[in-house]
């Protein structure tokens, strides 16, 4: 079965082995972050719907976990905020009861989490991934761009909320954009928010690939200390992507995950090369053809040449 939902397993930073799980189009988000990997929102919104099949997503799912893959988790992330998907409570259900071996993870932008319905269709997984950049509104609306009508405010409301009610793991990420939200004053009431939300983890990240806003530039590993020390806690600072390369697919395979990958998140070579388990000329000469091809374009940043689906 070809997989239009499904792609990965990719090697994640924090999550190890993870097969991705994508529930609506490109770039379909309540927010519009400055940094976002995955480019601008294109249809900005609130509204939740079943924004792909849940019987095909499903489907996907159940023909590739009766493989019995390797996996660390199974994660609900890709091309927009997985949450607006009606759906995701019924597939998450179906994971937990059909392949209980499988841990579920949800990567989400906290947007919607002051909604009940949203809160509890996210009960069954084993982990959640919310973001939390801001706390004053101005700062806020500068760096997540949201949806009219969402505050920072009601973000951290429905937080609250959520490790309140939810038995799982709370990873919060803090996404440090310099020259926004790395003030004193800011930081401060970021430690303030966070320690009334209760979260069992913090994670202190910064940009790695390029961003929305090609203004936006990578925080340097002393801010990123800093933001760390001032919350204090349990505050991390995210480290480098992993070494240990995923396990060599067949080749007729290779083209599809590379596509796949490259249409959520720009990549370079390297992180190509670590998700494939092809040498990094192998992966070269893939992406010269898709280039030559116009499935994929180039752009030099920081860290090197990225890769992203054209």
């Amino acid at each position: 079965m070809a997989y239009r939902y499904l792609f990965g397993p990719v090697p994640s930073r924090r999550l190890g082995r993870s097969l991705g799980i994508d529930l609506v189009p490109p770039k379909t988000c309540p927010f519009d972050c400055v940094y976002c990997e995955c480019g601008q929102t294109t249809n900005l919104t609130c509204e939740r719907r079943e924004y792909v099949p849940t019987d095909r997503v499903i489907a996907e799912i159940d023909d590739c976990l009766a493989k019995a893959p390797d996996l660390d988790y199974v994660t609900f992330a890709g091309s927009g905020e997985p949450t607006l998907h009606s759906g995701i409570g019924d597939i998450i259900s179906f994971i937990k009861d059909r392949y209980p071996r499988y841990r579920v993870a949800v990567l989400t932008n906290s947007a919607l989490l002051a909604d009940p319905e949203v809160r509890t269709a996210l009960m069954r997984a084993d982990l959640v991934v919310p973001s939390l950049d801001a706390v004053s509104e101005d700062v806020f609306r500068e760096l997540n761009r949201p949806s009219p009508g969402i505050t920072a405010g009601q973000v951290i409301a429905g937080l609250t909320a959520f490790t309140r009610e939810f038995s799982g793991a709370i990873w919060l990420e803090v996404f440090i954009v310099p020259g926004q939200n790395d003030t004193e004053e800011e930081l401060l009431r970021l430690r303030d928010a966070i320690a009334a939300i209760g979260p069992d983890r913090v994670q202190v990240n910064t940009l790695d690939r390029p961003g929305t806003d090609i203004r936006v530039r990578p925080a340097s590993p002393r801010t990123l200390a800093r933001v760390a020390a001032v919350i204090g806690g349990n505050a991390e600072v995210i480290g480098a992507a992993p070494d240990e390369p995923a396990m060599v697919p067949e080749m007729e395979e290779v083209v599809d995950i590379l596509l796949a990958t490259l249409r959520r998140r720009p990549c370079t070579v390297t992180d190509l090369s670590r998700l494939s388990g092809l040498r990094p000329a192998e992966v070269t000469k893939c992406l010269r053809i898709l280039v030559e091809k116009g499935a994929v374009k180039s752009v030099r940043e920081q860290r090197g040449v990225f890769y992203r689906a054209a």
